[in-house]
């Protein structure tokens, strides 16, 4: 494997670098660094902006392996490099990803030419903020438990149900939503994957969910009879699992490596707060430190194997699936399907160093790591500082996008060929 980038690469990093910063001045400097995971309450006008100044620039939607909707063309590797000087100039948390990282390579493999022109335009101009409506209270992460319904009514589809802890959904304009549309279906069977206008008053109704972190991203999402259209049906009625399904497989590509670069950001932050506490001398916590380092490298070279095994046979031409290396300078892309098992390492990877490091995160700090600001009254709002956001909110990585024991689950059933668990029946 080349882990490395050419000369291609290293222009492509020029141009992304001076444009950041000639374009994170103003309001947008002011915004730099916030908006990250437990802290998506920050600045919210200001990065809905930049997510137009983004789509201005054509810096949205660049792994489609086409530009034919007002958004670059880049290789593989040139995404990780814009990702690498996103981060290194913090800049500001995106607002659009679930739209260009989710839903955009999702039509691009399983829509129709009518709704890749309708909906990837919008995003790519970031005008259009999506959310997920998969989960719900009694199907999280065993998707196929979904009780929410959409009734065919002439050219419309009637949705009725819950969804749960959907990120974003207060500020979404569009959800994507996996609903039984078979009468009497059951399990993976009878599933749609439609797209519903989240401005539907009377019919939508968004709540807040509160958190230990004081933020409330996620939310509840009722629809009492929403409407969507027959058209806005990706992949075909009854097709919706093979959609959602592939669709995860998106979500565990390259936005991986992206995820992995803000954890290394992350990392350098624990450290130095160790060195300037003096947690660092003690040698606990000095061999904690040095596992994590060590365990991130393995998990991007692990990322970039999987990647560029996933685009072998996507040949020069690039386009979504090709890999890392020589062919991924030759065109790679963001919509890349990682196979297998590799999604349920991945996740159980990451899921568990992030918990150790937010747990690491106050360690270091001794007592303080575990008190708020000392100007707190009881007229005023608690508020955690970074650290301690960090902390609570990787509480939830092991459960949230697919829990550690469903992974486990997938990576002994569908990998090693073992025995089946044994399930209720539905």
């Amino acid at each position: 494997m080349d882990f490395g980038f050419g000369p291609d690469d290293e222009a492509f990093r020029g141009e992304a670098r001076r444009w950041l910063a000639a374009h994170l001045t103003g309001g947008y400097g002011g915004v730099r660094g916030r908006g990250r995971p437990g802290s998506e309450h920050e600045g919210v006008a200001e990065r809905r902006a930049w997510e137009r100044e983004l789509g201005r620039g054509g810096w949205i939607g660049l792994g489609w392996g086409s530009d034919a909707y007002g958004n670059r063309r880049a290789t593989l590797t040139q995404q990780v490099v814009w990702a690498e000087e996103y981060a290194r100039a913090r800049a500001p948390g995106r607002h659009g990803h679930i739209g260009e990282n989710l839903l955009a390579p999702t039509l691009l493999a399983y829509g129709s030419k009518e709704q890749r022109e309708e909906f990837l335009p919008p995003i790519a101009r970031g005008e259009v903020l999506w959310c997920q409506g998969y989960s719900e209270p009694g199907a999280g992460s065993d998707l196929a438990g979904v009780r929410t319904r959409a009734v065919r009514d002439g050219e419309m589809y009637a949705v009725t149900g819950q969804k749960i802890w959907t990120s974003l959904a207060h500020e979404a304009d569009w959800c994507f939503v996996l609903a039984r549309t078979e009468e009497g279906s059951r399990g993976h069977r009878g599933l749609s994957f439609l797209l519903v206008p989240m401005d539907q008053p009377g019919r939508v109704e968004v709540r807040p969910i509160r958190q230990l972190t004081g933020t409330s991203e996620f939310n509840e999402v009722f629809f009492d009879g929403a409407r969507a259209r027959a058209g806005h049906v990706v992949g075909g009625a009854g097709q919706g699992w093979r959609v959602a399904m592939g669709l995860l497989g998106f979500e565990r590509g390259v936005s991986t490596l992206v995820q992995q670069i803000g954890f290394a950001q992350e990392l350098a932050a624990v450290v130095r707060e160790a060195v300037a506490s003096g947690a660092v001398r003690d040698a606990v916590v000095r061999e904690r430190l040095e596992r994590l380092w060590a365990e991130l490298w393995v998990m991007r070279w692990n990322a970039l194997r999987t990647l560029g095994g996933a685009g072998a046979g996507a040949g020069a031409g690039g386009g979504a699936g090709a890999g890392v290396g020589a062919g991924a300078r030759a065109g790679g892309g963001a919509g890349a399907v990682v196979e297998g098992g590799a999604p349920s390492v991945a996740k159980l990877l990451w899921g568990r160093w992030h918990q150790g490091l937010g747990e690491l995160a106050v360690l270091v700090r001794g007592a303080a790591g575990a008190v708020g600001p000392s100007d707190w009254s009881a007229d005023a709002p608690y508020e955690l500082d970074e650290a301690q956001r960090l902390h609570l909110f990787t509480r939830a990585d092991t459960i949230y996008g697919g829990s550690d024991e469903v992974q486990r689950n997938i990576i002994a059933e569908r990998v090693l060929g073992l025995p089946r668990e044994a399930r209720e029946p539905r």
